[in-house]
C-alpha cells in the first residue's frame, strides 16, 4: 500500500524506516535536530555510519526535517 504522500515524498519512506530500525520518527528528528551537524550530506552521512540507516532511509529523514523546520 503507497503513502498518500505519494512515492517521490521523503515521507513515503516513514513506515519501512519505524518497521526496519524499530524507532519512530520523532526519534531520528530528534537526533537530527539535536546534532552539531547542519548540512544535509553531513547529516546522511552520519546517519549511515553511526546508526546504521540505509542511503535512501537517512536522505529521506534528513530532507523531511530540513524541510519541516525551513518552513516554521
Amino acid at each position: 500500500m503507497r503513502s498518500r504522500r505519494g512515492p517521490e515524498s521523503p515521507g513515503s519512506y516513514f513506515p519501512s524506516i519505524e518497521k526496519k530500525y524499530g524507532r519512530p520518527i520523532a526519534d531520528w528528528k530528534t537526533l537530527i535536530r539535536t546534532s552539531p551537524l547542519t548540512r544535509h550530506r553531513e547529516l546522511v552521512d552520519w546517519l549511515k555510519s553511526e546508526h546504521g540507516l540505509g542511503h535512501g532511509h537517512a536522505n529521506a529523514l534528513v530532507a523531511h526535517t530540513l524541510t519541516e523546520d525551513s518552513d516554521k
